[in-house]
């Protein structure tokens, strides 16, 4: 059998993922990820304008129960990371610019945030149709938790 050529990609990638402070640099890198009419149809979600996304950003950033990440991938800003209070309750939520998707990046990213964020229970909404980050939400060890109020996103926790 022959060696693999060390040149080739390998079929496997194993991206370099960490969390870092959102910079200032980092918002319109956001700001067009969410603009993806393809992420905003996964997530269920209109994309913001830009003072939107400003005033969003800047409302988390002066929340001291906030807490905001930038997922960096191989030294390449790939999206957020986010849990603050709403509803009464903690949530968690996480957008990706569509290069990250289907290579682990949500779940790495995730399972990060949550061993750093120790504050439990941990809340977390997705689109039904989102079969992809209800698989993140399950390999991090949430569970389904019904719907929301308005019945078009699904619910889930995290206790332990």
């Amino acid at each position: 059998m022959p060696s693999p050529d060390p040149a080739a990609p390998s079929a496997i990638a194993h991206p370099d993922i960490r969390l870092r402070a959102v910079l200032d640099a980092d918002l319109p890198v956001f700001f067009e990820h969410q603009r993806d009419p393809a992420a905003a149809r996964m997530a269920a979600a209109t994309p913001a304008t830009r003072r939107e996304h400003t005033d969003l950003w800047r409302t988390l950033r002066a929340d001291p129960t906030a807490t905001g990440r930038t997922i960096v991938v191989d030294d390449v800003v790939a999206g957020a990371i986010t849990c603050w209070e709403r509803w009464g309750e903690r949530q968690v939520g996480y957008w990706l610019g569509r290069d990250h998707w289907g290579r682990g990046v949500a779940t790495t990213a995730l399972a990060l945030f949550l061993a750093e964020m120790t504050t439990r229970p941990v809340h977390a909404y997705v689109a039904p149709h989102n079969t992809a980050s209800q698989r993140v939400l399950d390999k991090c060890g949430f569970r389904p938790d019904g719907v929301d109020g308005g019945d078009t996103l699904l619910g889930y926790v995290l206790e332990a």
